[in-house]
């Protein structure tokens, strides 16, 4: 059971969940759309995301503490190396116009951990509110348009009406944790639930479900996914009704994170009926 337990946090604080859901979103994409499953970009993202949330939660940590990282946090430093290699292999055999349009995201990344604002003292992530927007159009990047260009589609109408719904649902899926950092953030770091309060928080959160909901039903009206996206949409409005200070510690960092995996299994269930 304790070995279980540490893979299971290894698992989790190594950022290989939160990968799931990027690539649960990718190729949630793939499905609305009948793009074909592009492994060697879905690895890409997989990897990146491993790298990049890698990059943001410990680059700091092992500046100030590289002299007496703990154990775990040197293996997640090694995990990282070796998926950071990962990454440069998949890079190597994605299209160059692709590559080219990941660069400004991967750039909102780096500025989004490395302090470059205000004498060098600030990153992206302290900036009022811009956390989140920054961490959902990342998201809704590699997850609707990117797949689009590297398969030479037009980008549509369509097409952006689903960036906006992916990054409304991005935007929705980081409440819960913010609503449980309320108590650990920084006075200085105004995130939604730290100026509006944690009731409000949910309210604007049900509002935004309720415009992707309204979106979806212009971006698509087949059932097979209409359905899939009705029962996705009830469960996160049930998961972020029930998001509190004191949460579980797995509430956020493991349940919610695996929504979008639970929307993609739905859809493929839907999708093979």
């Amino acid at each position: 059971m304790k070995m279980f337990k540490l893979i299971f946090n290894f698992y989790i604080n190594a950022s290989i969940h939160v990968a799931f859901g990027v690539y649960a979103f990718l190729r949630i994409t793939e499905l609305y759309y009948d793009l074909p499953n592009n492994q060697i970009l879905n690895y890409f993202v997989f990897f990146g995301t491993i790298t990049g949330y890698n990059f943001v939660k410990y680059a700091g940590v092992a500046k100030l503490h590289h002299r007496s990282l703990t154990k775990d946090l040197k293996i997640i430093q090694i995990f990282s190396l070796f998926a950071f290699l990962a990454l440069c292999y998949f890079a190597y055999q994605v299209p160059r116009e692709t590559l080219f349009l990941t660069i400004p995201f991967c750039l909102l990344t780096v500025l989004y951990a490395v302090p470059f604002l205000s004498g060098f003292e600030k990153s992206l992530r302290q900036i009022s509110y811009l956390k989140i927007v920054v961490v959902a159009l990342v998201w809704a990047a590699f997850t609707v348009l990117i797949p689009f260009v590297d398969a030479d589609k037009e980008i549509n109408t369509n097409i952006v009406l689903m960036l906006l719904q992916r990054f409304l649902i991005v935007v929705i899926l980081i409440l819960p944790f913010d609503i449980r950092d309320v108590q650990f953030d920084a006075i200085s770091l105004q995130t939604i639930p730290k100026k509006i309060g944690v009731k409000k928080t949910k309210k604007l959160g049900l509002i935004l479900l309720i415009i992707a909901l309204l979106l979806e039903y212009f971006i698509s009206d087949l059932s097979k996914v209409k359905t899939p996206f009705m029962l996705f949409f009830f469960i996160t409005i049930l998961f972020l009704m029930r998001a509190k200070t004191d949460q579980s510690k797995y509430y956020s960092s493991f349940w919610v994170e695996l929504l979008p995996v639970l929307w993609w299994l739905l859809l493929l269930g839907f999708d093979n009926f």
